[in-house]
């Protein structure tokens, strides 16, 4: 379907420092199309393995296998740890509980995840860290059951706000309080989940992890063997959690990452017209994916918007004089698919059709000479999003092949 096409990802993702290979196909023939990855700092992903590892190339792309075999592009928005210990429990507040460290392979591989058993006292057993923020923080440990099923995270206390956690068949149990937003528990494997909850501003800036009984109450007497473990610590200023960033004695940041194209007429990319078709794992809110575009004059966009619902824009701006179109698709859209020539702008959306119109105008002046993922500002932020593949067509598809692209 199509002709001169370049293809990224699908399973198929060659990475170095600085660099994501994409391919670009003329005539059943194959050359590099590099992208250019910029971040600044390490960052972690999940492996083939299905293991928590570290990119030490600050600029290397991250191939992320969370939930699926053929990978996805992770890209993110910048983030700070303010927990400064986020494996050592020795250093948090223990109340009714004890900690020991290296005591069960975390979902690193490696042998650092703690042991956290109430003792064998009638009271509420847990461990906290105080962290300083005003703004909307989320919290997320990495847990595992070991005789005990279940955890709670509190702000300061259940009233202000709380998340419980069944560390059994991987639920959330019970949540609510004055700052509580949401809260989310992800499979990691091995028997590991990583629990997470979101506070409203304001909020106290205690981070307690509650170990439950099995009636879900927090005052007992512990049996003086079941416990739970723990691993990887996280309290950031965003509304969903981000990628693990591990602390050994300070705050660290993780920077946003771009990935993006210049000079893309080196690799024949449509001007007058084309397809863009976008596959994806999932994605935040109020994030910019991908740009498409010649300064402001034409462009093309994919993003979120601040309640989370994926939209197209499409602008053309001669002399100062803005034509626009946009789709609204639903919040969990996977494959989009948008052909554009001047005088038609057609988006495609899982299969259906959520926008054609004639009233676009689509004549650049100058060639379309960029293509960036995460770049922000324009129409929305630099945010999270997982991208499974990009392939840009030299010829606007028609309904039915549109259709057939994105089922």
């Amino acid at each position: 379907m199509g002709k001169g096409v370049v293809k990224l990802g699908e399973g198929n993702w060659a990475v170095k420092d600085g660099n994501l290979l994409a391919a670009k196909e003329t005539n059943g023939r194959f050359k590099n199309a590099e992208f250019t990855v910029s971040r600044g700092t390490d960052a972690t992903y999940v492996n083939r393995d299905g293991l928590i590892v570290n990119e030490t190339g600050d600029n290397t792309p991250r191939i992320d296998f969370t939930d699926n075999t053929d990978g996805h592009l992770l890209l993110e928005p910048a983030s700070r740890n303010l927990i400064t210990y986020s494996e050592d429990f020795s250093v948090w507040n223990k109340n009714g509980a004890t900690t020991t460290p290296n005591d069960s392979i975390s979902p690193s591989g490696i042998l650092n995840a703690a042991k956290l058993k109430p003792t064998k006292v009638s009271g509420v057993h847990l461990i906290g860290f105080n962290v300083t923020s005003s703004n909307v923080k989320t919290y997320s440990v990495f847990a595992k059951q070991n005789g005990y099923t279940r955890l709670r995270f509190n702000t300061g206390s259940s009233s202000n706000g709380f998340a419980s956690f069944n560390l059994s068949n991987g639920s959330v149990a019970a949540s609510g309080g004055t700052y509580y937003s949401s809260s989310n528990i992800e499979d990691y494997g091995n028997g590991w989940y990583r629990c997470s909850v979101t506070f409203l501003a304001n909020a106290p800036n205690n981070f307690t992890i509650v170990v439950e009984d099995s009636s879900a109450q927090v005052t007992f007497v512990g049996d003086g063997v079941s416990s739970i473990y723990i691993w990887g610590a996280q309290v950031e200023e965003q509304s969903y959690v981000t990628s693990y960033i591990p602390t050994n004695g300070g705050q660290v940041t993780r920077d946003a990452e771009i990935v993006q194209r210049e000079s893309i007429d080196e690799i024949d990319i449509p001007q007058k017209e084309g397809t863009i078709y976008l596959e994806l794992e999932s994605y935040e809110k109020n994030t910019e994916i991908f740009n498409f575009n010649r300064s402001t004059s034409n462009s093309i966009h994919v993003g979120t918007d601040s309640n989370g619902a994926l939209k197209v824009w499409g602008y053309y701006e001669p002399s100062g004089t803005e034509t626009s179109v946009q789709a609204t698709l639903s919040a969990n859209t996977s494959k989009v698919a948008i052909a554009f020539k001047n005088g038609s702008f057609i988006v495609y959306a899982d299969g259906e059709e959520e926008l054609n119109t004639s009233t676009f105008v689509w004549t650049p002046t100058d060639s379309i000479d960029r293509l960036y993922f995460n770049r922000g500002g324009y129409v929305a932020s630099q945010g999270l999003s997982k991208v499974k593949a990009l392939r840009i067509y030299k010829e606007a598809f028609n309904t039915t092949q549109l259709d057939e692209l994105t089922s």
